[in-house]
């Protein structure tokens, strides 16, 4: 298996590239005529998120402004994903629809970057198919963008690059999306090869960020007022592996909620099969860390857990369920399940739902087993029908909204800190519980950015409904 050692990107490079932004911003005013106009569509995880707000850091370097929609965006970028086929076609969809805009504005500088087009077949068909599209980037370039817009507004038609290797930018410029919730990538990549997973193929080998960069951009963070700190990767529970600097996730976890600030810090995702009792450890003695665990299970029966390749059982799983409750009674649990592996029969899927119905989580992330060209699983016999997983599919959501129900019902009396998110439709106060239960209740908007102690007045299987005690400053 791949080693974890991570190498940066050498600081020339970076500097390189902050040239190339230097020297394409006059560029692209006198190719416009005024200043451009960045129009940045992610698809897909929080990971693509964060690197959507690195690719406008860059864009903002080069003088872009941003809209809402592409109706009068001089750049359009989607940031794709590959994890499922609905999200591949989405982005074909929208890209389609490009056609009309390129005729309309024939300078419109088109792009598509990230996992999907970092799939060699995907960037040949969108070379041969969509020759309206004239950048293209994969997700081992991301730094690059001001050297290929350059090249672009310098004379060339189309610039398609999905090279590179499994380094790491610091420094690249950020453009959050939010002023108080953010998030903080702590590793890329991912070493585990599920048999159904494209992330090792378009994100490469893990390799984690030095402990010092991780804690400086957090200090950044809640230096300017953020209070809900996401820290992301593929795995967290790797962090650190084979590193000289010896911080491991639950010692990074620890650093970072020692650092002195009122905020809270949340993670995603873990895989069971390197989640330890030290990290259930961490999060009961640390303060900041939310009692909120996500650990995605795919499937409660062995024999379908060895086919995805997942390196623990269900047994394994269920003592791990144990010790997060013996340390943190009042911790909430969410996991991911996929319904219809190939090769998967009922009595699998039933297996599934005892390990729902034991464990009982706050909510769950279901999915329709969709095969990704490349992966093991694509190749595997699959004979039960796409209606026949929808039907086993309802069954799983019947039975989790029972749970949820009970679950969100047992917390009304209750009180919780929340951070309030957003005036919703209703003109509610929205935010979300530690356990990651969303909220609504009576306020004000200048409630948003603020912690809020709420009493826990009725639920329904999905969201709570409260009445505020008080507004923190």
């Amino acid at each position: 298996m791949a080693s974890n050692i991570s190498v940066n990107i050498p600081h020339e490079e970076l500097e390189r590239q902050r040239s190339f932004a230097e020297c394409a911003a006059p560029i692209l005013t006198a190719r416009f005529g005024r200043r451009p106009v960045a129009f940045v569509h992610t698809f897909g995880c929080q990971q693509n998120v964060s690197d959507g707000e690195r690719i406008k850091g860059m864009l903002s370097q080069m003088g872009f402004c941003f809209a809402d929609s592409a109706d009068d965006a001089d750049l359009i970028l989607f940031n794709t994903c590959a994890v499922r086929e609905h999200a591949e076609d989405r982005v074909f969809g929208n890209v389609g629809a490009l056609k009309a805009h390129r005729r309309r504005r024939p300078n419109c500088i088109i792009a598509l970057c990230g996992c999907m087009v970092q799939q060699p077949q995907i960037a040949q068909k969108i070379e041969r198919s969509y020759g309206y599209v004239n950048l293209l980037f994969g997700t081992h370039s991301i730094h690059r963008l001001p050297e290929f817009i350059y090249r672009l507004v310098s004379g060339e038609k189309r610039v398609f690059d999905i090279s590179g290797d499994d380094t790491i930018a610091e420094g690249l410029p950020v453009r959050r999306d939010g002023s108080f919730k953010g998030w903080l990538p702590i590793m890329y990549g991912c070493n585990n090869f599920c048999t159904y997973c494209i992330v090792p193929y378009v994100r490469g080998r893990e390799r984690s960020r030095l402990p010092e960069d991780i804690l400086r951009e957090a200090r950044e963070m809640i230096d300017a007022g953020f209070k809900d700190i996401t820290l992301l990767g593929q795995n967290v529970n790797s962090y650190g592996k084979g590193e000289a600097h010896g911080v491991d996730f639950p010692k990074l976890l620890r650093m970072i909620n020692d650092i002195d600030g009122d905020f809270q810090i949340r993670f995603m995702t873990s895989h069971p099969k390197d989640c330890t009792v030290e990290l259930l450890d961490a999060m009961r003695d640390c303060k900041k860390v939310c009692r909120h665990l996500h650990l995605p299970f795919q499937s409660g029966s062995d024999r379908i857990l060895s086919q995805m390749n997942r390196r623990y059982d269900r047994q394994t799983y269920l003592s791990l369920i144990s010790a997060a409750r013996e340390r943190m009674p009042d911790i909430s649990l969410t996991s991911d399940v996929i319904v219809g592996f190939p090769g998967e029969t009922y009595d699998d899927f039933k297996e599934t739902l005892s390990l729902v119905d034991e464990v009982k989580f706050t909510s769950l992330f279901t999915f329709i087993y969709s095969p990704r060209e490349g992966t093991p699983a694509a190749k595997m016999p699959d004979p039960v029908t796409h209606r026949q997983k929808a039907e086993w599919m309802a069954e799983l959501l019947k039975l989790q909204e029972g749970i949820a129900a009970e679950r969100n019902g047992a917390l009304v009396g209750t009180t919780a800190r929340v951070l309030c998110e957003e005036i919703n439709d209703g003109g509610m106060v929205f935010g979300r519980t530690g356990g990651n239960v969303g909220i609504e209740f009576a306020g004000t908007a200048d409630a948003v950015g603020h912690f809020a102690t709420v009493k826990i007045i009725s639920a329904t299987n999905w969201i709570l409904t409260g009445e505020q005690i008080n507004l923190e400053e």
